[in-house]
């Protein structure tokens, strides 16, 4: 139960954004489905609606032929064209051109015989007889009104309907191929929960001989010894401190006092000094006086250590190391083999690497965000792949 609540609690963030970006996606191809499914239906609703008003048409066009011809026969004593408020009418010769028209539009598709543009309907016949020499007549009457914000609504209703239904399918669907994401991060909290807890008796039991030891009676040879079995141990210390405060920072209350930043600083700078002499780093140091701030202090020396453990860790061999301290902000740069700029964005998530050369969980920045949104202070990298990383802590 302890392995669940806390992956839920540190990888929530990395499942939602999984969610959602999977739901876009998701949606946006329903989306294009049910727009060419609307498209499809709403031309057939339109070929339907055409095909009803066929028949009125057909009625119209053959009233409008017989004032024609009527027209035709008694055209030397009446020239004047025949009209009817219930249509607007054309007619055009063999060769398309028109003769006369009362129509809205000038330009007719003669080749359909019934169609939809412009919020009317055209219907064209072709003449069996040339009535004043025409060879079709075109009919124009308004839609029906309401034919179109029926299937309008339809298609919003049952739509909107549809969607909803496909976008829960697709969260469950989703939620099934996660499963087995789960459960190896399940197993990897429990693995790390067992880890850390067989690992405190032997790091306490060396860090507490080591501490014993006087090394000022010791040979030079027994002395490197002592120092690499010193750093090999503050090692295993400081990473079982990371995976106890992994396992256990929800249930850890914090005891916020003012911290003299300037020496935190140092003392965690003196906590890595061996490590700094393995790698032969050079460390510079700006640290002003009397910056305090009010913080819990293990969790404060815990958010340094991993910062400074990573810059030594990535580093060179000779590389260099920058520690400032300022008014508002920390920062710690190193020389080491930097982020690709577009992966900084993944540092802060748990069990991130980028580089399997070097030993880790890939934890060490996801506890320093962690600390940081806790105490609302503001985490910057700003790294060079093969130059370095500069971490800056402002508040």
């Amino acid at each position: 139960m302890l392995a669940l609540k806390n992956w839920d609690i540190n990888l929530r963030s990395r499942e939602k954004k999984t969610l959602r970006s999977f739901l876009l996606l998701y949606a946006f191809l329903t989306l294009l489905i049910l727009a060419f499914v609307a498209f499809l239906y709403y031309g057939l609703e339109r070929d339907l609606m055409l095909q009803n008003q066929r028949e009125t048409l057909s009625n119209l066009t053959n009233e409008q032929i017989t004032r024609l011809k009527a027209l035709h026969i008694n055209f030397e004593k009446e020239q004047t064209y025949p009209r009817d408020e219930r249509f607007n009418s054309a007619i055009y010769d063999s060769s398309l051109k028109q003769i006369f028209s009362t129509l809205n539009t000038k330009k007719v598709n003669l080749y359909e015989d019934i169609y939809l543009k412009n919020n009317h309907i055209y219907f064209i016949k072709e003449l069996e007889s040339y009535y004043l020499g025409a060879r079709y007549i075109v009919l124009e009457v308004p839609e029906p009104r309401v034919w179109d914000k029926k299937v309008f609504r339809k298609l919003l209703g049952y739509g909107a309907l549809i969607f909803m239904v496909l976008v829960i399918i697709g969260y469950f669907l989703l939620n099934l191929l996660l499963r087995p994401m789960r459960d190896t991060i399940v197993l990897l909290d429990r693995f790390i929960k067992d880890t850390t807890h067989e690992l405190n008796t032997p790091v306490n039991a060396i860090l507490s001989n080591i501490e014993m030891i006087d090394t000022q009676t010791l040979d030079e040879n027994l002395l490197k010894k002592i120092r690499r079995i010193t750093i090999a141990s503050k090692t295993i210390s400081n990473l079982y401190d990371d995976l106890t405060y992994l396992i256990l920072s929800h249930q850890i209350l914090s005891q916020d006092v003012q911290v003299d930043l300037k020496t935190l600083i140092e003392e965690r700078i003196e906590y890595f000094s061996l490590l700094f002499e393995s790698k032969k780093i050079e460390l510079s140091v700006n640290l002003e006086e009397g910056i305090f701030l009010t913080i819990d202090h293990k969790k404060m020396a815990k958010l340094i250590d991993n910062i400074l453990s990573n810059a030594i860790k990535y580093n060179k061999i000779g590389g260099t190391i920058h520690i400032s301290l300022t008014k508002h902000s920390i920062e710690i740069k190193d020389s080491g083999r930097g982020i690709e700029k577009s992966k900084i964005n993944q540092v802060f998530e748990r069990y991130s690497r980028f580089d399997r050369s070097v030993g880790g969980f890939g934890i060490g920045l996801n506890i320093v965000a962690s600390i940081a949104k806790e105490y609302d202070l503001q985490v910057k990298i700003d790294s060079i792949l093969g130059e370095g990383t500069t971490v800056r802590i402002s508040w």
